[in-house]
């Protein structure tokens, strides 16, 4: 008969070849759905089978089968509560709660077992897994509570923070932490733990807090990234195998991910990080100035302009995940279609505030795949678009990241939208985006500026085609 712990551990290996296999189809729209739900079905086989280990170790008592049942009960409600309940435009805070949430278990679970240790087992490699899984962990959870807070646009998250040297202070506490967790590893002795902690939630606000909003797809990435680190650490502090390959997974594909975003904005890790955006708003009275050049536009004039087109280009950012204007978007451009006008969509790595936020909202509608274009794919041919449709859009496609290196997003790559013959700009007005600077698009000669909430100004232009 075979021992309990070999099968647990091809139950285990059967979890993570799902994963992977999970991981796999999420890359592509087609099969994300499917992919996410074996990555799940793995997920919930992994933890019934340690329920059963510790059942059959015989490691818990009533009561600790009373919490890990009610575990299960209270997170799958919550879950189940979530996914129904929170909308679209929030999943960018809901992705930054989860990494949080993650990065905080794995503190947890190393304290736990740090706490019951005894001095035979606590050996140099389990007290460095322990030390490394609260470092990343702590600041995973901290920096995502900081990231949720600028995303949720809250005052206090939004300030600067009241040191003088950020940069260096990080240094400073980084040298700390890596000194702390060399004790820990070196002595097997647990009070630096507290340390650990301590240092690490300072780290976590003071890591994020300087990052301009511009940035957040970025460093939600990075901690999703930290999220499967902290996890694969814990898997190594409790011996678990399948935290060990699940989390190595999450880690490296965030941080993949992470590369490619920064590679698509021209930037490195360490400029998003460390040589963050502060914004800012020009010399007084420049605004003023500049906006007073601005075209307002209507729906019946923007459907006789679109009803002469050959080739039109939507462009989505933030304010379409807020208006909820996909639905309406695709409307549209199924309008077009059936006149025989060509439609695309321009998606810029970092729109909105998640990794692949417009392409989860244009799927969400339905929107073919093949008509989604990168930003290298369609900035080529956007002189030959005859209208390009802006919608919630700002900084990325805010024309001074080419033409003004003292501005704070020069150098950032954007989708060229100056350059197609008929610029439309849906917006409620004229406020700058999360870089906090005036955009010379709003005022150029080829843009005229529709003045209204995206969901509606679409609609509205729906019922001006029909009745064309």
């Amino acid at each position: 008969m075979l021992d309990s712990h070999i099968i647990v551990n091809l139950v285990y290996l059967a979890a993570a070849v799902m994963f992977i296999f999970g991981l796999k189809m999420m890359a592509h729209p087609r099969t994300a759905v499917r992919g996410n739900l074996i990555s799940s079905i793995a997920m919930l086989v992994a933890v019934i089978v340690t329920a059963w280990l510790v059942f059959d170790d015989g490691r818990a008592s009533w009561v600790g089968w009373l919490l890990i049942a009610l575990g299960l009960i209270i997170g799958s409600g919550i879950g189940i509560f979530l996914a129904i309940k929170v909308e679209m435009t929030q999943m960018p805070q809901l992705v930054a709660l989860f990494n949080g949430l993650g990065g905080g278990a794995s503190v947890l679970v190393a304290g736990a077992e740090l706490i019951g240790l005894t001095d035979a087992k606590a050996t140099a490699d389990v007290m460095l897994a322990i030390g490394i899984s609260g470092l990343i962990g702590t600041v995973t959870f901290w920096g995502s509570l900081v990231a949720f807070g600028k995303l949720q646009e809250i005052d206090f998250f939004e300030k600067p923070l009241p040191i003088p040297a950020p940069q260096a202070f990080n240094a400073v506490l980084a040298v700390v932490l890596f000194i702390l967790v060399v004790i820990m590893a070196s002595t097997g002795m647990g009070w630096p733990f507290i340390f650990v902690f301590i240092c690490a939630t300072v780290l976590g606000f003071t890591l994020v807090m300087p990052i301009g909003g511009a940035d957040m797809p970025v460093v939600i990435a990075l901690l999703n990234s930290y999220s499967g680190l902290a996890a694969a650490a814990t898997g190594f502090v409790i011996d678990n195998n399948v935290l060990i390959i699940s989390g190595s997974l999450v880690g490296a594909s965030g941080i993949i991910l992470t590369q490619i975003m920064c590679k698509a904005m021209n930037r490195s890790l360490v400029n998003v990080l460390f040589a963050t955006m502060q914004g800012g708003s020009g010399p007084a009275g420049s605004n003023d100035e500049l906006y007073a050049t601005v075209r307002s536009t209507s729906a019946d004039d923007i459907a006789i302009i679109l009803d002469s087109a050959q080739r039109v280009v939507f462009v989505p950012g933030y304010g379409l995940a807020v208006a909820q204007a996909q639905h309406a978007v695709r409307d549209l451009a199924n309008l077009l279609k059936d006149k025989g006008i060509a439609v695309e969509y321009a998606i810029h790595p970092v729109a909105g505030r998640m990794p692949g936020h417009m392409n989860v909202l244009l799927a969400e509608a339905d929107v073919p795949y093949d008509q989604l274009k990168e930003m290298d794919e369609i900035n080529p041919t956007m002189g030959q678009v005859d209208v390009a449709i802006v919608i919630g859009a700002n900084d990325v496609v805010n024309p001074l990241a080419n033409t003004d290196p003292n501005s704070p997003i020069a150098g950032m790559p954007i989708i060229e939208v100056d350059k197609a013959r008929t610029v439309i700009v849906i917006k409620r007005s004229l406020s700058p985006g999360f870089a906090k600077i005036p955009n010379p698009l709003f005022a150029a000669e080829n843009t005229l500026m529709f003045f209204a909430d995206g969901k509606k100004a679409v609609l509205d232009i729906v019922g001006a085609v029909k009745e064309l």
